[in-house]
């Protein structure tokens, strides 16, 4: 006798799916990414002057968001399409570029450029990585 094709799961009808738990490296990637860009904003910002206060708050501040922004696009990358995971990845890296040369007391524009020069080879070479390695 043939078995329908609409069996019951093993955990009936409340069968629940398992959490889903944050690996180490997905807390250790973004806390790395993120004491290195605020060592290296705070070592911009410096200037071969004596270290003062206000730029270890600086440094602190951006490696914080730096940490942060890696951490949650790590959690909702999986959920996006390609093309705006791309993206995402791509406007993280020319948001942090740009600020990084603005920081070198240049003006708007070329931050802007500079940032837009590095995030877009970015978003290409992650939308060809993700394409490349569809599931």
């Amino acid at each position: 006798m043939a078995t329908h094709a609409a069996m019951p799961s093993r955990g009936g009808p409340r069968a629940r799916t398992p959490a889903r738990r944050h690996t180490a490296l997905a807390w250790a990637l973004p806390l790395v990414l993120g004491v290195i860009y605020g060592f290296y904003a705070a070592f911009i910002r410096r200037d071969g002057g004596p270290i003062t206060g206000g730029q270890v708050v600086l440094g602190l501040v951006a490696g914080a968001a730096m940490a942060a922004l890696c951490f949650a696009l790590g959690r909702v990358h999986h959920s996006l399409p390609r093309e705006m995971r791309a993206a995402a990845y791509g406007a993280l890296t020319a948001c942090a570029i740009g600020f990084l040369v603005s920081l070198t007391d240049t003006t708007v524009l070329r931050s802007s450029v500079l940032g837009l020069i590095v995030g877009i080879p970015v978003a290409v070479a992650c939308f060809y990585l993700f394409y490349t390695h569809e599931e």
